[in-house]
């Protein structure tokens, strides 16, 4: 029997070995789940790592209320399949507990709203450990932090405190109150993703593959798919057009792409003829400044 590994197996041998860390070493972990392609990734690794268990943690997902519906009917559809609890906390109610002002403009997005959401209901279950589907080169930001990442008793992240990770040693000793936020998958990129997609034959929301939207066409050239949230005046451009989403966010931040592909093949195909990133070609809310990123994850963002 050949005993040779490729490059995804050392990939999900890796992730494995992280969330195994991460049930050894804290006593109240979470995995922080969107309904996205990285986060439907890491059940996939928690069920390598933990069946026939069960998942040593719950999984939660902060909904903004501005989600695609398509994700937030495969998110139910796939906690009820696994079996293991969900929490959904809602960015709306914690707008009126803590009131919080709504976001305006013409693409109100509450993604920076989350983190209020996200730092509550880390108080509410007391959770010590927060797995999420980072990777690192997804944004500059995102690339300089570490697989255990320790966050302070408000959840901001400091880059002078990151830990030296040495021959997958992973530091998950914690002052009470201080968390830490964990990236499994921190070292895959977009196209290992979808290629551990389809060699594990997973199926996705329909978002992902192409299919007709009616979009608003943005200033920048990007495709914004039309929802009852934007703010549209009567001089925008609506139309409709063969898209599919590379990254599912809030959905008045997150462009659609042109695209024909309908198989995880075809995606594939398409990536290694991209020139700009999946955050770099969709999520608007980064380019409100160059440290946009970093600033949100200061002040706690996940």
């Amino acid at each position: 029997m050949s005993t040779s590994f490729d490059y995804l197996d050392r990939l999900e041998a890796e992730a494995i070995h992280i969330l195994r860390e991460v049930a050894g070493q804290f006593e109240r972990p979470a995995l922080l789940f969107s309904g996205g392609k990285d986060s439907i990734v890491l059940t996939r690794l928690a069920e390598k790592a933990f069946r026939p268990g069960r998942f040593p943690f719950p999984l939660v997902h902060v909904d903004t209320g501005h989600n695609f519906p398509e994700v937030l009917q495969y998110r139910d559809e796939l906690a009820a399949r696994l079996g293991e609890k969900l929490v959904v906390r809602k960015v709306e109610d914690t707008i009126k507990r803590q009131r919080l002002r709504e976001p305006g403009g013409k693409y109100p997005s509450r993604n920076p709203l989350q983190t209020y959401t996200l730092l509550e209901v880390i108080e509410e279950f007391e959770f010590d450990a927060c797995i999420g589907g980072a990777r690192r080169d997804e944004e500059k930001a995102r690339a300089k932090e570490r697989i255990f990442s320790v966050r302070d008793e408000f959840g901001q992240w400091d880059p002078k405190r990151q830990r030296p990770e040495l021959w997958n040693i992973y530091n998950g000793r914690i002052q009470k109150g201080e968390n830490v936020r964990v990236f499994p998958i921190s070292n895959w990129t977009e196209l290992d993703v979808w290629r551990y997609i389809q060699r594990e034959n997973i199926p996705l929301p329909d978002i992902y593959f192409g299919h007709e939207r009616t979009c608003v066409v943005l200033p920048s050239g990007q495709l914004l798919g039309l929802t009852e949230h934007l703010q549209l005046d009567d001089e925008d451009e609506i139309v409709t057009r063969q898209v599919r989403f590379r990254t599912v966010g809030d959905s008045t931040c997150t462009a659609a792409v042109e695209s024909d592909a309908r198989t995880v093949e075809d995606i594939i195909q398409d990536l290694l003829l991209a020139k700009v990133s999946e955050r770099g070609a969709t999520r608007l809310d980064d380019n409100i400044s160059e440290a946009g990123m970093e600033d949100r994850k200061r002040n706690g963002y996940f």
